[in-house]
């Protein structure tokens, strides 16, 4: 069996926002109990650090989020509002935190395994991993994998560069369901993808973030 190409460390370790654009159009593959799994990426959110108030990192780092401090290429996998896991990929070199969101991800490996580790899709292959909740349950993503390095040939979940996506195809705008900060225009994503998240602004809850 070859080696796998997998996206170079560099190209990530550069800030969020450039490291988004790096992702979009790459291929996140997952060994899962039912099979590997593969996606193409496109939907990424950039969060930068110590000055985005959006980011886990805005108050600084803590045992949860010092994945985010790099080094680059490493997953950042959280639990949020007692429901659902998220993965973002860490960007930036090592010291200075910061990662990418993925959002959402159009399915190209076998549909019927896919769809048995989502069964509520009911045979809508767009929503198969549309949205980070969706996206983190199609490909296994949860605490255990949280510092994974997807850069790594040997990791069970891995980042392969896939198709690049045309300058003319990336859309931006604001990002999703964050009450802070969610005006920057940091959400990256494919024109014409149905897997692609409708777009609500974000609204704080009573009881803070669940971080």
């Amino acid at each position: 069996m070859s080696t796998p190409t997998l996206v170079d460390r560099a190209a990530l370790a550069v800030d969020p926002l450039d490291a988004a654009r790096v992702l979009l159009g790459c291929e996140l593959v997952a060994d899962t109990g039912d099979g590997e799994v593969r996606v193409r990426l496109v939907e990424v959110e950039a969060y930068r650090g110590e000055d985005d108030p959006g980011s886990h990192c805005y108050r600084g780092r803590t045992a949860r989020n010092a994945v985010m401090w790099g080094p680059a290429g490493h997953l950042y996998v959280y639990f949020v509002y007692g429901m659902h896991f998220c993965a973002n990929v860490v960007a930036l070199d090592d010291g200075r935190p910061g990662a990418v969101l993925l959002r959402a991800g159009e399915v190209l490996s076998d549909p019927g395994v896919a769809h048995v580790r989502r069964p509520t899709a009911r045979g809508r292959d767009a929503e198969l991993a549309r949205g980070p909740a969706r996206l983190c349950t199609l490909l296994g993503l949860g605490r255990e994998q949280n510092g994974v390095d997807v850069l790594d040939p040997s990791s069970s979940v891995r980042l392969e560069p896939g198709r690049p996506v045309p300058d003319d195809a990336v859309r931006r705008g604001p990002r999703v369901g964050v009450a802070a900060g969610q005006e920057r225009p940091w959400r990256l994503w494919v024109a014409g993808s149905r897997a692609v998240t409708p777009y609500k602004p974000g609204r704080a809850r009573a009881d803070g973030p669940d971080w």
